[in-house]
């Protein structure tokens, strides 16, 4: 066996996923929302100008795809860690290399961080100043949002790109190309599959391309060839490969009982509803998906007019997530009954979406002096604070203003005439609230 041989067998012995990876833009599959023509990323890239950077999506999405071919566009150096197993040490190494390759050779060293959520603060500490001085292009990635799982100061300093799941047709083309490709797929098997197995793996990998490509390729390395020698993957051994039993309807219908259920939660009909949720369920539609959408609308429909549903709804969704299925069905029904026989209220998202336009819009950041943080404060801070009137020394509520001056007359929670609101507006009477 000679050099190209071995190199060759190393190649074909990564999984499916790994050879299809994409090389180039024009190969990346999805997210055209980030990679189209003309795009902000796209150009960064084209121009090698890209700064520092978080990738924030699911799974198999593509953001590690994506990270590498930016190491195969870019003139500058590439070093690849992931957070999980790296540490303070391995991040200064990567600092160091990069002052050395900036200093000697005027090139940019990027830092592609897998995982970079597991990063806790003393190695993002260690790596701050390498990105506020430019010594290294920082590219995270990670599956958890980088608000709330990543140090500030580092997502401050980058600029996030959110991924999104893949579309069943951005999949369904993949594995396609994946069948076809004789040089990184399964062309060379004679491996050929029906639409509707391909259908299946695509719709049950709920846009995780990865999680296709590994079901593709279990289903062809299981699948006895026919008397011609050929591999033909069926839907009985697409529901095989990823373990999943095939929706027992199409794809419009799988909609329009998942509108149907939450239409039915809304309109307070709790037959309809958990026929409806059974009706996906035993379909083979994941069950976390239903209660997914039952606490949604548990906030979404009920809302204030029965506070308890949200909990009752999110504690079902603990419960399938804890127990499983099928013993979790029935936190799952009964949280879909309560849901649904509870009084409704939309008020919540009314003063959500309310809020929401102002705060994009009016984006006052003068905060009553009295609300601000003065603990480290000058004199005058201090003595502003003072003017702060502590609620629990007037009886537990006490009028003031919150909202900044431009907002100061803005009400966005507006009590609704149903179950607990009639409670809210007795509670604000009784305070002597007015609004």
């Amino acid at each position: 066996m000679d050099l190209f041989d071995f190199n060759n067998n190393e190649e074909t012995a990564k999984p499916l996923a790994e050879r299809m990876r994409a090389n180039s833009l024009d190969e990346f599959i999805g997210q055209k929302h980030i990679v189209a023509e003309g795009s902000l990323l796209r150009r960064a890239i084209a121009t090698d100008r890209l700064g520092s950077c978080i990738f924030w999506g699911p799974p198999g999405c593509g953001k590690t795809t994506l990270a590498n071919i930016i190491a195969l566009r870019t003139n500058g150096e590439f070093i690849k860690l992931n957070a999980v197993n790296a540490g303070v040490a391995d991040v200064k190494k990567a600092v160091e290399t990069a002052r050395e390759n900036l200093k000697l050779f005027g090139k940019r060293t990027y830092l592609l961080l897998d995982e970079c959520h597991r990063f806790n603060k003393t190695q993002s500490d260690s790596l701050l100043p390498a990105i506020e001085q430019g010594t290294i292009i920082f590219i995270g990635s990670t599956t958890e949002n980088p608000y709330a799982a990543m140090t500030p100061a580092i997502v401050s300093r980058c600029r996030v790109f959110e991924f999104k799941h893949l579309t069943n047709d951005d999949i369904i083309g993949a594995l396609r190309a994946a069948i076809k490709s004789r040089h990184k797929g399964l062309g060379k098997q004679g491996v050929t599959a029906t639409d509707e197995a391909i259908e299946h793996i695509a719709r049950m990998a709920a846009g995780d391309l990865r999680s296709a490509y590994n079901a593709l390729e279990l289903a062809a390395l299981t699948t006895n060839p026919d008397e011609d020698g050929k591999v033909v993957i069926t839907l009985a051994d697409a529901e095989q490969s990823i373990q999943r039993k095939a929706l027992s309807y199409n794809e419009d219908s799988y909609y329009d009982f998942l509108s149907a259920f939450c239409k039915s939660l809304r309109g307070s009909d709790a037959n309809a509803a958990l026929y409806y949720a059974m009706r996906l369920i035993e379909g083979g539609c994941d069950p976390m998906l239903v209660a997914r959408r039952l606490v949604v609308h548990s906030a979404e429909d009920v809302g204030m007019a029965d506070p308890r549903a949200l909990q009752i709804a999110t504690s079902a969704m603990y419960a399938l997530e804890k127990i499983g299925y099928p013993e979790a069905r029935i936190p799952l029904s009964e949280a879909i009954i309560y849901v649904c026989e509870a009084d409704k209220s939309n008020s919540v998202v009314n003063a959500m979406y309310a809020a929401i336009a102002d705060a994009r819009e009016v984006r006052d950041d003068n905060v009553p002096p009295y609300l601000k943080d003065n603990s480290f404060g000058s004199k005058e801070d201090k003595a502003n604070s003072n003017a702060y009137k502590y609620p629990h020394n007037y009886g537990g509520y006490v009028e003031q203003q919150y909202l900044p001056d431009s907002l100061k007359d803005k009400v966005y929670y507006v009590p609704g005439n149903n179950g607990y609101e009639n409670t809210v507006k007795e509670i604000r009477e009784r305070k002597g609230k007015k609004r």
